[in-house]
């Protein structure tokens, strides 16, 4: 593969479905980066694209105010609880002071609570579900706590590109952004054609030769699905 150079921060453009960028990265071989299934958004539909803001929560809310002193416009503040159930470690305020700083969201190992001003600002969180109590005491303050996050097995920092939809969250290097990218959105455009043309009439079994694959195969068993897309320029699988 070519080598490209990383994305700035300025490059990054819209939002990419995760699926279509998880489908991109199966196709340049990368390795796909997520967080736990049980990370999920606080509100459906919600679009989510920038670089991560790490921090690590240690049961006082001055490391969020630290961190968004320097905090780049659209980043996505990227907090580790350590996947805690026992409290929350964000609220009201804490999105109110994100929405200040002009990020473009919250992704939380851990739990979330004022579930319904949450809602009523609007910013896109996504974290491991509502609790009501926040933390009974602060605790040691990790060493890294403004330059990383654990979020499952995922180490996140600020060389990190997050992007989170309904499906979940992936965090790619930034470095990667540039080849990765790309991909994805010319990715997530073929599918959507394809959907327009089965809307209008034309099935996805015509769109994509299935029959000639099924013959092609019947001669040459070796050959799978994905290499027929690839060579007729479809999409539904990598």
């Amino acid at each position: 593969m070519t080598e490209q150079p990383a994305l700035t921060r300025s490059d990054l453009g819209t939002p990419v479905p995760t699926a279509a960028i998880s489908d991109a990265l199966v196709r340049l071989g990368m390795q796909i980066r997520a967080a736990p299934v049980h990370v999920v958004p606080l509100v459906a539909g919600a679009l989510l694209l920038g670089p991560a803001i790490p921090v690590r929560h240690a049961g006082s809310v001055d490391v969020f105010l630290e961190v968004l002193g320097g905090a780049p416009t659209g980043g996505v503040l990227v907090i580790d609880n350590e996947g805690r159930d026992d409290e929350s470690c964000i609220g009201d305020l804490t999105a109110l002071e994100v929405v200040a700083a002009r990020l473009a969201g919250m992704v939380v190992w851990g739990r979330h609570r004022d579930t319904a001003e949450l809602r009523r600002i609007g910013l896109p969180v996504w974290s491991t579900g509502a609790w009501p109590t926040g933390p009974p005491r602060a605790r040691a303050r990790h060493a890294d706590a403004l330059r990383s996050a654990a979020i499952g097995d995922q180490l996140v920092t600020s060389g990190d590109l997050v992007a989170a939809d309904d499906d979940g969250v992936l965090f790619i290097a930034m470095a990667d952004a540039a080849a990765v990218l790309p991909v994805a959105r010319a990715v997530a455009l073929t599918e959507r054609s394809q959907a327009d043309r089965v809307r209008a009439g034309t099935d996805l079994r015509t769109q994509l030769a299935f029959d000639e694959f099924l013959r092609r195969r019947a001669a040459r068993p070796d050959l799978t699905f994905r290499e027929h897309l690839r060579e007729i320029e479809g999409a539904i699988e990598t």
